[in-house]
């Protein structure tokens, strides 16, 4: 050991009696500098971002300071080591080396580790800009920043391996330099080799340096990465060492090749074995934990034991959801499971291409008189299928009925004999299911999923139909993320004049009912109620003689009139009402934006009163702001004039609740029973709309997550980043530039020169 650090500290002479060292180090810190600076002032001005360390630092999409200068560092130490070795072969040195008592393993080492001091030095310059973040940030996050220098310096650590044997492969220095920067690309452009292929997939991706660096500068720190890099700086450190010993000795060629591929054989194996899912430690450096699946996701994957569960991802080569799923992608594909793989190893997942027709093209095929089987050579042609790795339209429908999954790519989940479909979205902004649709799926397979019935007589609101006032949006859109099919309900509708409503259902829901109940129909829903059937009531202005009778069993009354809200861009008729505290009781996920006072848009809405004393224990959800809207008796006109508030006609001011849930003990349960003085809020047209912020879908979700009993959809919040402002001025801000872009780096610079004129001196 003694005789390594002798050859360091040599080495680190000879590195920094040159101007290259010296060099680098400063271009680095100017690349840095010109990169980070800038983003100053706006903090310093109160611009707010959540995730400081994140977006500032690390993040990519925010052109975060270490993640910038990522893919530039490869660019520094080829021309560090490019005379490492090289140095002594050109000027006969090495012949020394061969004949002294030194180990060439201790020369190779030696020279390693003052790379690895020299690696310091980046990372101390690196630390130069995270001291701001340190010092200006509350909060902030260096668990994450400590393990994102880790991945940096593991990085260089691997680089200055590889640049070391390259430069031991020839005697210039130039040639060392080019032929380092040309294995560091291969090096990173590797894991996009054979990616159609299973086994040269997985082969190359062992090797394939961006990922692991990007994954621990997220905060991942796992073991799989940590290994891959010791192990491909060992390979090539003995792969040094084996080149200066070969040249010592007469080996055959054969038994060269041997040694050389030994080392390989094993560097691979030992990188092949730890990558394997039961072999990786992981742990999350985040203050969030924003790379570990939430708590209760854990907790399903707990609850499903031993027992494997099979994803089996299904994908029609001639839709364009096929473009997100080729088997050039099944690297990403995979990544998407790790969160849920490291929990539960042994999830199986395989992958089955198909071609099938889309639906509505057969219309399109008749009318331009074009066959399906044209369509099928046509479109393998232009999107270079070959037809001969996808099962047919008869192949794939014996092995799974797909009917209703719009041919788009679509994941089954089996456990034990339950199966779940897991499914894709569009359009949105992230094709592949996020942590809520996965765990509502996951959870399906171990618990009965909760069903919502949808009322069908009086012209009531459809689950199925896309209309503005309809609920497809809601209850029933395959491609909607938010739609409670994908958030782990069912969902059914009933005709309550013609057929029976469900036992064991979680809720009935009646919504916007255009004729007045029959006699049967209301003994059927007394007798729901009474029998602690939760329910959900959403009625419209000018139907209160229809809702009413319903309501008076419940304590609950929809006042005569029309609730109006002034507005300078919206019409008067449209109500924004906000969260009351009833809300956050419901569903507390819902506490942000109560604090926040967001709204829920409610065109044309009813007041609704209630008997405090009746028999169900009640609270407002939704409360109308008494400042700018009141309950107008009589007709409303929606003309060009604003509506005015009239005492003489009867209007009232104040605060009327226009949502409300009960609650009640009924046969050892908890009986829950919204209701709702506007149907409009949860139609595909309010979940949609854009010219307002509203808390509508979230809204929705609660009051559906209230009926299921907490059930689903599945909670994978994460606690609130704590690291979202600055104590940055602008005469900080000042200071920080002085020193920056002209202090540092004059240090630097006034360094370098100080001990060049030294050396050239002695």
């Amino acid at each position: 050991m003694k005789k390594i650090i002798q050859i360091a500290r040599l080495e680190l002479s000879l590195l920094f009696y040159s101007p290259i060292a010296w060099l680098m180090l400063l271009i680095l810190f100017i690349q840095m500098t010109m990169g980070f600076t800038p983003k100053l002032p706006e903090l310093a001005r109160g611009q707010t971002l959540n995730a400081l360390t994140d977006k500032l630092f690390v993040n990519i999409e925010y052109a975060g300071v270490l993640s910038a200068v990522l893919d530039k560092l490869y660019l520094y130490i080829p021309l560090i080591t490019m005379g490492i070795i090289s140095r002594e072969t050109s000027s006969g040195s090495i012949k020394l080396l061969y004949s002294s008592p030194v180990k060439l393993s201790h020369v190779v080492y030696g020279k390693f580790f003052s790379m690895m001091l020299y690696n310091l030095m980046i990372i101390a310059v690196i630390c130069l800009f995270v001291v701001i973040g340190a010092i200006y940030i509350p909060h902030f996050d260096y668990p994450h920043i400590l393990v994102a220098l880790l991945a940096i310096y593991l990085m260089l650590n691997t680089f200055a391996a590889i640049g070391i044997f390259v430069s031991s492969l020839t005697t210039y220095q130039a040639v060392a330099a080019i032929s380092t920067f040309v294995v560091l690309a291969f090096m990173n452009y590797i894991g996009r080799v054979g990616q159609g292929i299973d086994f040269i997939r997985d082969l190359t991706h062992s090797l394939s340096m961006p990922d692991r660096t990007a994954r621990m500068m997220s905060g991942l720190l796992n073991s799989r990465d940590v290994i891959y890099y010791l192990v491909i700086s060992g390979i090539f450190l003995a792969l040094t060492i084996t080149k200066l010993e070969l040249e010592r000795v007469s080996k055959t060629v054969l038994q060269q090749v041997m040694k050389y591929g030994l080392i390989v054989l094993v560097g691979l194996t030992i990188t092949y074995i730890s990558s394997r899912q039961q072999m990786i430690g992981y742990y999350d450096a985040t203050a969030t934990q924003q790379n570990t699946i939430s708590k209760n996701t854990q907790e399903i994957l707990k609850n499903m034991g031993d027992e494997p569960v099979e994803m089996t991802e299904y994908v029609n080569g001639l839709e364009d959801s096929y473009n997100q799923a080729t088997p050039n992608k099944r690297i990403a594909d995979i990544a998407r499971w790790e969160p849920y793989l490291r929990f539960k190893p042994n999830i199986q997942m395989k992958w089955v291409y198909y071609y099938d027709s889309i639906p509505g093209i057969t219309e399109q095929l008749k009318q331009q008189n074009f066959t399906f089987n044209h369509y099928v050579m046509f479109m393998s042609n232009l999107m270079k299928l070959d037809l001969r790795k996808f099962l047919t339209p008869a192949e794939i429908k014996q092995k799974i009925n797909l009917e209703g999954e719009n041919a788009r790519v679509v994941m089954q989940l089996k456990y034990k004999d339950r199966t779940t479909f897991l499914r894709t979205f569009s359009p949105d902004s992230y094709f592949w299911p996020k942590e809520a649709e996965t765990g509502a799926a996951l959870k399906r397979l171990i618990v009965k999923a909760p069903k919502v019935v949808f009322a069908t007589d009086g012209y009531q609101r459809s689950m199925d139909k896309i209309g503005d006032r309809d609920y497809k949006t809601l209850a029933n859109t395959k491609l909607s993320r938010g739609s409670m099919v994908n958030q782990g309900f069912d969902v059914d509708s009933v005709s309550l004049e013609n057929g029976e409503i469900p036992e064991g259902i979680a809720a009935l829901v009646i919504a916007d009912p255009k004729v007045a109940f029959s006699l049967r129909v209301i003994a059927k829903l007394q007798k729901y109620i009474d029998q602690g059937g939760n329910l959900m009531v959403a009625g419209e202005i000018a139907k209160q003689g229809i809702i009413n009778p319903l309501l008076e069993s419940l304590g609950v009354k929809m006042l005569d009139g029309t609730l109006v809200q002034q507005s300078k861009d919206y019409s008067n008729d449209l109500l924004m009402p906000n969260l009351a505290a009833g809300s956050v009781a419901m569903i507390p996920e819902l506490q942000p934006y109560y604090l926040k006072k967001w709204i829920v848009s409610m065109p044309g809405a009813s007041a609704l009163s209630y008997d405090s004393n009746g028999p169900f224990t009640t609270h407002p959800l939704l409360m109308t702001n008494p400042e700018s809207s009141w309950l107008k008796k009589g007709k409303l006109v929606l003309d060009s004039a604003t509506a005015v508030f009239d005492v003489k006609a009867g209007d009232q001011k104040g605060s009327f609740p226009v949502a409300l849930m009960l609650s009640r003990n009924r046969n050892n349960k908890e009986q829950r029973i919204m209701v709702s003085g506007d149907a409009d809020f949860l139609s595909n047209a309010e979940l949609a709309r854009v010219n307002m912020t509203t808390v509508n879908g979230g809204f929705a979700q609660g009051i559906f997550k209230w009926f299921a009993y907490g059930e689903f959809p599945i909670d994978t919040s994460r606690p609130e980043p704590k690291d979202n402002a600055t104590t940055l001025t602008r005469t900080s801000v000042k200071a920080l530039q002085i020193i920056y872009y002209g202090l540092i780096p004059g240090v630097i610079f006034l360094m370098g020169m100080v001990i060049l004129i030294r050396r050239k001196g002695k």
